[in-house]
């Protein structure tokens, strides 16, 4: 591998003997969640990813290199960092040459595994149009990630703080195929629908892996989108959920915040107007779609 992008020695082993391997992210531990939920909860995402019988490979950068498949030493050093820089495309050869200890977001992530050679990636939910894109322009670097990188991602939807009908355009206009697990709709990250349609249904993971498989052999060059609902006993109420985004979203406005800085502050305010409630659905929807992405890679892997 290229000398800044180095793989542990277990992610290295399973992609030569072409096993399955789930890429997963570190911005959950260093921005998602306060110290040391976000350990914890990268620790037992780990865990699952292996008890489903695929191999993890999280990412991050420390000591001007990218790592891909964090030891735990490793994981515990990034989560403890008080400097530790959210990490998109833009930024990341920066942090790299820094030597700046970095967390990769999904389209830094999402690049990382395309360069590694793994093909699934399971997150929270993508990034994507913000809902004052028309003034701002602010459109989240996961969506050019998705149209330049073939990694099938696996989430529950966009992050529901954004604009969902200008995100699910945007994937149609950049070639990505959106592919609801069970669902006609776009889930909404807290909420299982957002009255947004997906390309198609897959009722399957063989389903999935065969329309995944396709688009990549067709040569498009372009990301898969995998919409993964949250397990209904997980999903939020409506009501308090679009309650507390809109008190979260006047705050933002009220201290102009842009860019990297608008979904940490989102997140921390949401968790606090409901009682910690976001945090229960975001943990019980990253289990769901780890759980999913091991599968997703387990049948890719064996169809190989």
């Amino acid at each position: 591998m290229n000398e800044l992008l180095v793989l542990s020695e277990e992610v290295a082993r399973a992609l030569r003997r072409r096993k399955p391997v789930v890429a997963l992210e570190t911005t959950l531990v260093t921005h998602g969640l306060p110290h040391p939920q976000g350990l914890e909860a990268a620790l037992e995402l780990e865990e699952i990813v292996r008890s489903c019988g695929a191999e993890p490979a999280t990412a991050g950068v420390l000591d001007g290199v990218v790592r891909v498949g964090l030891a735990r030493a490793e994981l515990e050093r990034l989560a403890t960092s008080r400097d530790a820089v959210k990490v998109s495309l833009g930024n990341l050869a920066a942090v790299v040459a820094s030597g700046t200890a970095g967390s990769t977001t999904v389209a830094a992530t999402m690049f990382v595994a395309a360069q590694a050679g793994i093909r699934v990636f399971a997150t929270g939910g993508i990034g994507g149009v913000h809902r004052d894109a028309a003034e701002s322009g602010d459109v989240s670097a996961d969506l050019v990630a998705l149209g330049r990188f073939p990694v099938a991602v696996v989430c529950a939807g966009a992050k529901a703080i954004l604009n969902l009908p200008r995100t699910v355009e945007m994937l149609e206009t950049l070639g990505v195929p959106v592919l609801g697990f069970g669902t006609d709709e776009f889930p909404a990250f807290y909420r299982r629908a957002s009255g947004q349609r997906v390309d198609r249904r897959c009722d399957t993971v063989d389903e999935l892996a065969r329309v995944a498989r396709a688009h990549w052999a067709l040569g498009s060059g372009t990301g898969v989108l995998v919409a993964n609902p949250i397990p209904e006993a997980d999903e939020l109420p409506r009501a308090a959920c679009e309650q507390a985004l809109e008190g979260a979203l006047a705050e933002v406005a009220e201290r102009g915040l842009r860019g990297r800085d608008v979904t940490p502050f989102l997140l921390d305010r949401l968790r606090d107007l409901t009682g910690g409630a976001t945090v229960k659905a975001n943990l019980a929807l990253l289990r769901n779609n780890v759980r999913l992405a091991a599968e997703l890679a387990r049948t890719l892997a064996r169809d190989a």
